[in-house]
Protein backbone atom coordinates (compact mmCIF):
# COMPACT_ATOMS: atom_id res chain seq x y z
CA UNK A 1 0.00 0.00 0.00
CA UNK A 2 2.80 2.38 -0.98
CA UNK A 3 0.34 5.07 -2.07
CA UNK A 4 -2.00 4.96 0.92
CA UNK A 5 -3.37 8.43 1.59
CA UNK A 6 -2.61 9.68 -1.92
CA UNK A 7 -5.30 10.88 -4.31
CA UNK A 8 -4.95 10.16 -8.02
CA UNK A 9 -6.74 11.22 -11.18
CA UNK A 10 -6.36 8.97 -14.21
CA UNK A 11 -7.75 10.28 -17.49
CA UNK A 12 -8.80 8.04 -20.35
CA UNK A 13 -9.60 5.40 -17.74
CA UNK A 14 -12.72 3.77 -19.17
CA UNK A 15 -10.77 0.94 -20.78
CA UNK A 16 -7.39 -0.29 -21.96
CA UNK A 17 -4.21 1.30 -20.64
CA UNK A 18 -5.99 3.90 -18.53
CA UNK A 19 -8.15 1.30 -16.83
CA UNK A 20 -5.10 -0.84 -16.00
CA UNK A 21 -3.29 2.19 -14.58
CA UNK A 22 -6.25 3.11 -12.39
CA UNK A 23 -6.49 -0.43 -11.05
CA UNK A 24 -2.76 -0.59 -10.32
CA UNK A 25 -2.72 2.70 -8.40
CA UNK A 26 -5.78 1.61 -6.42
CA UNK A 27 -4.02 -1.66 -5.57
CA UNK A 28 -1.13 0.44 -4.23
CA UNK A 29 -3.56 2.17 -1.87
CA UNK A 30 -4.38 5.40 -3.70
CA UNK A 31 -7.87 6.85 -3.92
CA UNK A 32 -8.33 6.88 -7.67
CA UNK A 33 -10.74 9.03 -9.66
CA UNK A 34 -11.25 7.60 -13.14
CA UNK A 35 -12.09 10.18 -15.79
CA UNK A 36 -13.12 9.62 -19.38
CA UNK A 37 -15.42 10.99 -22.05
CA UNK A 38 -17.25 7.67 -21.77
CA UNK A 39 -19.77 7.57 -18.89
CA UNK A 40 -19.14 3.94 -17.92
CA UNK A 41 -15.95 1.87 -17.89
CA UNK A 42 -15.93 -1.37 -19.85
CA UNK A 43 -15.24 -3.26 -16.62
CA UNK A 44 -18.17 -1.59 -14.87
CA UNK A 45 -16.07 0.69 -12.67
CA UNK A 46 -17.34 4.17 -11.88
CA UNK A 47 -16.09 6.86 -14.23
CA UNK A 48 -16.39 10.63 -14.06
CA UNK A 49 -17.53 11.72 -17.52
CA UNK A 50 -15.88 14.94 -18.68
CA UNK A 51 -14.80 16.68 -21.87
CA UNK A 52 -11.13 17.20 -21.09
CA UNK A 53 -10.62 19.36 -24.16
CA UNK A 54 -12.82 22.03 -22.54
CA UNK A 55 -11.03 24.29 -20.04
CA UNK A 56 -14.16 25.05 -18.01
CA UNK A 57 -15.06 21.36 -17.74
CA UNK A 58 -11.56 20.53 -16.56
CA UNK A 59 -11.65 23.30 -13.95
CA UNK A 60 -15.00 22.01 -12.68
CA UNK A 61 -13.65 18.46 -12.52
CA UNK A 62 -10.65 19.32 -10.37
CA UNK A 63 -12.71 21.62 -8.17
CA UNK A 64 -15.06 18.70 -7.48
CA UNK A 65 -12.30 16.15 -6.88
CA UNK A 66 -10.21 18.42 -4.65
CA UNK A 67 -6.42 18.35 -4.21
CA UNK A 68 -4.71 15.67 -6.27
CA UNK A 69 -1.33 14.07 -5.53
CA UNK A 70 -0.98 12.01 -8.71
CA UNK A 71 -2.17 12.88 -12.21
CA UNK A 72 -1.87 10.38 -15.03
CA UNK A 73 -2.64 11.90 -18.43
CA UNK A 74 -3.74 8.88 -20.48
CA UNK A 75 -6.59 10.45 -22.49
CA UNK A 76 -5.92 10.66 -26.20
CA UNK A 77 -6.05 8.49 -29.28
CA UNK A 78 -6.83 9.02 -32.93
CA UNK A 79 -10.51 10.03 -32.40
CA UNK A 80 -11.72 7.66 -35.08
CA UNK A 81 -9.42 8.94 -37.80
CA UNK A 82 -7.30 7.02 -40.27
CA UNK A 83 -4.13 8.02 -42.06
CA UNK A 84 -4.59 10.32 -45.07
CA UNK A 85 -2.23 12.30 -47.30
CA UNK A 86 -1.40 15.69 -45.80
CA UNK A 87 -3.34 17.63 -48.42
CA UNK A 88 -6.48 15.68 -47.48
CA UNK A 89 -6.31 16.48 -43.76
CA UNK A 90 -8.78 19.19 -42.75
CA UNK A 91 -7.98 21.78 -40.08
CA UNK A 92 -10.82 20.40 -37.96
CA UNK A 93 -9.43 16.87 -38.17
CA UNK A 94 -5.99 18.15 -37.19
CA UNK A 95 -7.30 20.08 -34.20
CA UNK A 96 -9.43 17.17 -32.98
CA UNK A 97 -6.40 14.89 -32.57
CA UNK A 98 -4.17 17.63 -31.12
CA UNK A 99 -6.88 18.54 -28.62
CA UNK A 100 -7.58 14.94 -27.60
CA UNK A 101 -3.93 14.24 -26.82
CA UNK A 102 -1.96 17.43 -26.16
CA UNK A 103 -4.58 19.95 -25.05
CA UNK A 104 -6.07 17.52 -22.53
CA UNK A 105 -2.61 16.98 -21.05
CA UNK A 106 -2.04 20.73 -20.77
CA UNK A 107 -5.43 21.51 -19.23
CA UNK A 108 -5.37 18.70 -16.67
CA UNK A 109 -1.78 19.38 -15.64
CA UNK A 110 -2.53 23.07 -15.28
CA UNK A 111 -5.53 22.29 -13.08
CA UNK A 112 -3.69 19.80 -10.85
CA UNK A 113 -0.45 21.72 -10.33
CA UNK A 114 -1.55 24.46 -7.87
CA UNK A 115 -2.62 22.03 -5.14
CA UNK A 116 0.54 19.97 -5.66
CA UNK A 117 2.65 23.11 -5.26
CA UNK A 118 0.86 24.02 -2.04
CA UNK A 119 1.49 20.57 -0.59
CA UNK A 120 5.08 20.35 -1.81
CA UNK A 121 4.60 16.95 -3.44
CA UNK A 122 3.18 15.70 -6.69
CA UNK A 123 3.49 13.26 -9.54
CA UNK A 124 2.43 14.08 -13.10
CA UNK A 125 2.77 11.18 -15.50
CA UNK A 126 2.07 11.53 -19.21
CA UNK A 127 1.27 8.60 -21.48
CA UNK A 128 2.65 9.46 -24.90
CA UNK A 129 3.48 6.88 -27.59
CA UNK A 130 6.29 5.40 -29.61
CA UNK A 131 4.79 7.60 -32.35
CA UNK A 132 6.18 10.59 -30.47
CA UNK A 133 9.69 9.19 -30.64
CA UNK A 134 9.71 8.25 -34.31
CA UNK A 135 6.69 7.97 -36.61
CA UNK A 136 3.14 6.76 -36.15
CA UNK A 137 2.14 3.42 -37.59
CA UNK A 138 -1.31 4.97 -38.09
CA UNK A 139 0.07 7.50 -40.59
CA UNK A 140 -1.86 10.28 -38.80
CA UNK A 141 0.32 13.39 -38.84
CA UNK A 142 -1.49 15.10 -35.98
CA UNK A 143 -1.14 12.04 -33.75
CA UNK A 144 2.63 11.83 -34.19
CA UNK A 145 2.86 15.59 -33.63
CA UNK A 146 0.73 15.60 -30.48
CA UNK A 147 2.63 12.67 -28.99
CA UNK A 148 5.97 14.37 -29.71
CA UNK A 149 4.55 17.53 -28.15
CA UNK A 150 3.87 15.62 -24.95
CA UNK A 151 7.58 14.81 -24.71
CA UNK A 152 8.52 18.49 -24.85
CA UNK A 153 5.79 19.36 -22.39
CA UNK A 154 7.17 16.74 -19.99
CA UNK A 155 10.67 18.21 -20.02
CA UNK A 156 9.52 21.81 -19.70
CA UNK A 157 7.06 21.10 -16.90
CA UNK A 158 9.62 19.02 -14.99
CA UNK A 159 11.99 22.00 -14.99
CA UNK A 160 9.25 24.37 -13.85
CA UNK A 161 7.69 22.22 -11.12
CA UNK A 162 10.75 20.44 -9.75
CA UNK A 163 11.49 23.13 -7.14
CA UNK A 164 8.04 22.47 -5.65
CA UNK A 165 8.60 18.76 -5.08
CA UNK A 166 6.67 17.73 -8.18
CA UNK A 167 8.07 15.27 -10.68
CA UNK A 168 6.89 15.04 -14.29
CA UNK A 169 7.69 11.97 -16.35
CA UNK A 170 6.48 10.34 -19.53
CA UNK A 171 5.95 6.82 -20.82
CA UNK A 172 6.01 6.12 -24.56
CA UNK A 173 4.28 2.75 -25.01
CA UNK A 174 4.91 0.45 -27.90
CA UNK A 175 2.02 -1.33 -29.58
CA UNK A 176 -0.47 -2.35 -26.90
CA UNK A 177 -3.47 -4.44 -27.92
CA UNK A 178 -5.88 -2.89 -25.46
CA UNK A 179 -9.10 -1.54 -26.97
CA UNK A 180 -11.30 -1.67 -30.09
CA UNK A 181 -9.12 0.89 -31.92
CA UNK A 182 -5.89 -1.04 -31.45
CA UNK A 183 -7.68 -4.30 -32.22
CA UNK A 184 -8.84 -2.87 -35.55
CA UNK A 185 -5.32 -1.64 -36.25
CA UNK A 186 -3.90 -5.09 -35.44
CA UNK A 187 -6.46 -6.83 -37.63
CA UNK A 188 -5.64 -4.43 -40.46
CA UNK A 189 -2.02 -5.55 -40.54
CA UNK A 190 -3.06 -9.06 -41.59
CA UNK A 191 -1.13 -12.22 -40.67
CA UNK A 192 2.09 -11.20 -42.41
CA UNK A 193 2.08 -7.67 -41.01
CA UNK A 194 1.37 -9.03 -37.54
CA UNK A 195 4.33 -11.40 -37.78
CA UNK A 196 6.59 -8.56 -38.90
CA UNK A 197 5.49 -6.32 -36.05
CA UNK A 198 6.12 -8.99 -33.41
CA UNK A 199 9.46 -9.90 -35.03
CA UNK A 200 10.55 -6.28 -34.55
CA UNK A 201 10.01 -6.52 -30.78
CA UNK A 202 12.98 -7.86 -28.82
CA UNK A 203 10.78 -9.77 -26.38
CA UNK A 204 8.75 -11.19 -29.27
CA UNK A 205 5.37 -10.37 -27.77
CA UNK A 206 2.86 -7.55 -27.86
CA UNK A 207 2.59 -5.28 -24.88
CA UNK A 208 -0.24 -5.47 -22.36
CA UNK A 209 -1.86 -2.61 -20.43
CA UNK A 210 -0.27 -3.96 -17.24
CA UNK A 211 3.18 -3.37 -18.73
CA UNK A 212 2.46 0.36 -18.88
CA UNK A 213 0.80 0.38 -15.46
CA UNK A 214 4.00 -1.06 -13.99
CA UNK A 215 5.92 1.99 -15.19
CA UNK A 216 3.29 4.35 -13.82
CA UNK A 217 3.49 2.68 -10.41
CA UNK A 218 7.22 3.45 -10.29
CA UNK A 219 6.85 7.07 -11.39
CA UNK A 220 4.03 7.57 -8.84
CA UNK A 221 6.01 6.15 -5.94
CA UNK A 222 8.35 7.71 -3.38
CA UNK A 223 11.18 5.72 -4.97
CA UNK A 224 11.10 7.92 -8.06
CA UNK A 225 11.52 11.18 -6.15
CA UNK A 226 14.79 12.08 -7.91
CA UNK A 227 13.57 11.05 -11.36
CA UNK A 228 11.95 13.80 -13.42
CA UNK A 229 11.78 15.04 -16.99
CA UNK A 230 12.32 11.50 -18.25
CA UNK A 231 10.79 9.70 -21.20
CA UNK A 232 10.87 5.91 -21.00
CA UNK A 233 9.84 3.71 -23.90
CA UNK A 234 8.02 0.69 -22.54
CA UNK A 235 7.87 -1.26 -25.77
CA UNK A 236 9.50 -4.66 -25.34
CA UNK A 237 12.57 -3.37 -27.19
CA UNK A 238 10.74 -2.34 -30.35
CA UNK A 239 12.51 -1.44 -33.56
CA UNK A 240 10.30 1.48 -34.54
CA UNK A 241 11.68 1.91 -38.05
Amino acid sequence: MALAGRVAVVTGAAHGIGSAIAAALAADGAVVHRVDKEPVALDGSAVIAADLTDAAAVADLFAAVGPVDILVNTAGGVVGQVGRPLDQVSPDAWRAVIDANLTTTFLCSRAAAPAMKERGWGRIIIISSGAGLTVSKTGIQAYATAKAGQLGFTRQLAHELGPFGITVNCIAPGFILSNPTTQAQWDGYGPEGQRELVAGIATRRLGEPADIANGVQFFASERSGWVTGQIIAIDGGSAFL
